[in-house]
C-alpha cells in the first residue's frame, strides 16, 4: 500500500483516489504510526490525538465505523461529532476522552470555538472526500480548523479528484507532501460500467421504471437534482409497486438512518436522492446508479456513480439523456476520462424477455419442496390441468412485477456521429482533416453561410412593396422542412395568425376535438385568417362526424373547401398574399423574408396618439367629449 512505505512514511499526503477503493483504511493504517508510537495498545483516552473530518453525516459514521473495527485490538476510543446529533451529548463524550475524533466541518468548528474539543495534543489531520468539502461550502470551516491545530501535526488529504482549489488548499496547509495517484489520468473508475440512454425529457420517468425492471439490482440509486424532483420520482416509482425511499436535505436525521437502514436490510430496493443528500452513501449491495438529471459537472458524476462499484464490486452508472443535452453530456464524460456506451432505453418487449428468462431459472422450479408443498401439489393436479397450474404460476409471479412501460426508440439525427472517445484523444494523433476548397464541397455539406447567392445585386432585388406581397409564411408545428402527408383530407380551423393561433396549443386542440393522436396529424399551415391541416385519410371519416358535432365554442373545425392546402381567405386589406411553409433557405430563396413591418390596419401609429388631456404633446385639453363648454364671464 502506498501510504505505509518508507516514501510515506512521517510525510503529508495527497492522495487522488476513487471512490470505495478503500481509503478509510489506508489513512487509518498510515496515521498509525503516529498513535500507537511503536506501542501494540493504546494509552489512557484523553485529548484526541487524530482529527478526521468528512463532508457528511454518513460518510462520518461510516468511518468511525470502519476505526472502530481498525483499531479495535489497539482498544481506541473514537467518538464522532456530526450536525444532526446531540450536541450536548458529544460534548460529555468529548469530556470523557477520545483517541480519534471523527466529524463534519461545522460541527467541530463549533466544538472548537466552545472549546469542548482540544486539539493541542493532535498529532493528525486527515480530509477526507476534500474536493466534496470545498464543493459544499466549507472551506472557511477548513480554514479554521486546520489554523487552530498544531502546526507540527500531520496532515494527510484524501480526494476522488484534485482541482485547483484543493491543491492550493494542500500548498498552504501541507508541508512537502508526497502525492498519490491511485489511477492513471486517462481511465475513470475500472469497476464501474457507464451508460447513456437516448431518450426523450417525457419519457424520463418511464425509462427509470424499465432501466429497474430490466437490470433489476439488489439495490439502485436514482438521482435528481431538486428537493421537488426528488418527491415526484420517488411517489411515480411507489405507484408503479417498487419498493422505494427519498433521501433530501428536507429529512431529518432520524428519517435518512430510516430510509438507509430500509435499504440495507432489503425493504427497500430504490433511492431516490439529490447530490448532497447522498454523499457519503455506502450501500454494500448498490449496483447501479441512474442519473434522471444530467449532473452539473464530470466531478458530480464521478462522485454520483462511485455510490456503486465499491470494494471490487462490479457497477453500473446510467445516465439519460434528452436530444437537446447529448453534447453536454459527451463533454462530461470526456472530462471524466471514461467511455460510455450509447443505446436505447429497454423496451417492454426487452423486458418481457428477461422476465421469461428470469423465470426459467428460478430457484423455486429446481429446489426440493416440502412434504406439505408435495402434498398440496398433489391435491392440485387431481383437480386441475398441468397447464393450467403452470400458467397459474406464470401470472402468480408476475403479479408481483411491475408492469413495464411502452418506448418507443428515439431515432435521433444525431445517432449516426460516433460518441467521443476520450481515450483516442488522449492516447493517439488527431488525424488531419482534408481541406476542400468552398466550391467543391458538396451541396448538403455547406453550412447556410457557404451558400451561392443569387447573380443579381441586392438593389436589383424586387421590395415586397413593388410586388405588392407580403413575404410571410405560415407557420408549422414540424420543424423545419415539414412534408405534406399523403392522402391527407384538409380541414379548416376558423382562427389564424391574427389571433396568435400558434401549432403548440391548435395540435391538443385539434386531438382533443377529433379524438385523434398526434400521428394522425399531418402538415400544420397557420395562415393571417385561417389556419389548415391535414388528418390521415382513415381517420378523417370519424374525425368529420365528430367536429361537425362540436360547433360551439370559439374554435370551430370544418372540412376545407380547397383540398390543395392554400388558403382561400382574404386578408383585411384585400390583398393577396404569398403562402409558403416554413423550411430552410435553399438556393432560390437566396435572401430569405425580411422582417415583418407593424401592421396597424390602418389606424394611427403609436407615437400620433394624443396626450392624455386631448391636445398633442401635453397641451391643455378640451375636457371630456360631450360637456357643454363653461361659458365665459362676460364684461360689465
Amino acid at each position: 500500500m502506498a501510504v505505509v512505505t518508507e516514501e510515506a512514511e512521517g510525510r503529508d499526503l495527497l492522495v487522488s483516489a476513487q471512490t470505495g477503493s478503500g481509503k478509510t483504511i489506508a489513512f487509518g493504517l498510515a496515521m498509525a504510526e503516529n498513535l500507537l508510537e511503536g506501542a501494540e495498545t493504546m494509552g489512557p483516552a484523553g485529548d484526541p490525538l487524530a482529527l478526521i473530518i468528512a463532508p457528511t453525516r454518513e460518510l462520518a459514521m461510516q468511518v468511525q465505523r470502519e476505526l472502530s473495527w481498525l483499531y479495535h485490538y489497539a482498544g481506541a476510543r473514537i467518538v464522532s461529532c456530526v450536525g444532526g446529533m446531540d450536541p450536548g451529548a458529544e460534548r460529555r463524550e468529548l469530556a470523557r476522552g477520545a483517541h480519534i475524533v471523527v466529524g463534519t466541518p461545522g460541527r467541530l468548528r463549533d466544538h472548537l470555538e466552545r472549546r469542548a474539543l482540544k486539539v493541542s495534543e493532535l498529532k493528525a489531520a486527515v480530509l477526507d472526500e476534500a474536493d466534496e468539502m470545498l464543493d459544499m461550502g466549507f472551506r472557511e470551516d477548513l480554514q479554521f480548523i486546520l489554523e487552530t491545530t498544531p502546526q507540527d501535526r500531520r496532515t494527510l488529504m484524501f480526494s476522488a479528484t484534485l482541482p485547483k482549489a484543493i491543491v492550493t488548499l494542500a500548498q498552504h496547509y501541507q508541508k512537502d507532501a508526497l502525492r498519490i495517484a491511485t489511477r492513471g489520468d486517462t481511465q475513470g473508475h475500472a469497476d464501474i460500467e457507464y451508460r447513456a440512454i437516448r431518450i426523450a425529457g417525457n419519457k424520463i420517468e418511464r425509462a427509470v421504471v424499465n432501466l429497474l425492471r430490466f437490470m433489476d439490482p439488489p439495490s439502485a440509486l436514482v438521482f435528481c437534482n431538486t428537493r421537488n424532483a426528488v418527491r415526484h420520482m420517488e411517489a411515480q416509482l411507489t405507484e408503479r409497486g417498487f419498493s422505494c425511499v427519498a433521501l433530501s436535505g428536507e429529512l431529518s436525521q432520524s428519517e435518512r438512518n430510516h430510509a438507509l437502514q430500509a435499504l440495507r436490510d432489503g425493504r427497500a430496493k430504490v433511492c431516490v436522492a439529490t447530490d448532497v443528500a447522498a454523499r457519503g452513501i455506502d450501500l454494500p449491495s448498490l449496483s447501479l446508479v441512474i442519473h434522471a438529471d444530467l449532473p452539473n459537472d464530470a466531478q458530480v458524476l464521478q462522485h454520483r456513480s462511485g455510490r456503486t462499484g465499491r470494494a471490487g464490486k462490479k457497477g453500473v452508472s446510467v445516465l439519460l439523456v434528452p436530444p437537446s443535452r447529448r453534447r453536454r453530456a459527451e463533454e462530461m464524460l470526456d472530462r471524466a476520462r471514461v467511455t460510455a456506451s450509447w443505446g436505447n432505453a429497454p423496451s417492454a418487449e426487452d423486458i418481457r424477455k428477461v422476465d421469461h428468462e428470469r423465470l426459467l431459472k428460478n430457484p423455486l422450479l429446481v429446489e426440493p419442496g416440502s412434504e406439505d408443498d408435495l402434498a398440496m401439489a398433489d391435491e392440485l393436479l387431481k383437480s386441475h390441468d398441468v397447464r393450467q397450474l403452470a400458467a397459474a404460476f406464470v401470472k402468480q409471479y408476475r403479479a408481483g412485477l411491475p408492469a413495464p412501460e411502452e418506448i418507443e426508440d428515439e431515432p435521433f439525427q444525431r445517432d449516426s456521429r460516433p460518441p467521443k472517445d476520450h481515450k483516442a484523444r488522449h492516447e493517439g494523433p488527431r488525424e488531419k482533416r482534408e481541406h476542400k476548397p468552398r466550391e467543391d464541397r458538396p451541396h448538403e455539406d455547406r453550412s447556410r453561410e457557404d451558400r451561392p447567392r443569387e447573380d443579381r445585386p441586392r438593389e436589383d432585388r424586387p421590395r415586397p412593396h413593388q410586388t405588392g406581397e407580403r413575404q410571410h409564411a405560415p407557420t408549422h408545428e414540424r420543424g423545419a422542412a415539414p412534408g405534406a402527408m399523403q392522402n391527407g383530407v384538409w380541414f379548416r380551423l376558423n382562427v389564424g395568425r391574427e389571433r396568435n393561433a400558434d401549432p403548440k396549443w391548435l395540435l391538443p386542440e385539434i386531438c382533443r376535438q377529433g379524438e385523434l393522436t398526434k400521428k394522425d396529424i399531418g402538415a400544420i399551415r397557420v395562415f393571417e385568417m385561417e389556419t389548415l391541416f391535414q388528418v390521415a385519410a382513415e381517420a378523417a371519416p370519424k374525425f368529420t362526424i365528430l367536429v361537425s358535432e362540436r360547433k360551439k365554442g370559439g374554435v370551430r373545425i370544418s372540412p376545407a373547401l380547397d383540398q390543395s392546402g392554400e388558403s382561400t381567405a382574404r386578408p383585411r386589406d384585400d390583398k393577396p398574399r404569398e403562402v409558403r411553409e416554413v423550411a430552410p433557405r435553399s438556393d432560390d430563396a437566396p435572401g430569405g423574408a425580411p422582417p415583418r413591418k407593424p401592421d396597424f390596419h390602418g389606424k394611427k401609429t403609436f407615437g400620433d396618439k394624443k396626450k392624455f388631456g386631448g391636445k398633442k404633446f401635453g397641451k391643455p385639453g378640451g375636457g371630456y367629449k360631450g360637456k357643454n363648454p363653461r361659458p365665459k364671464p362676460q364684461a360689465s
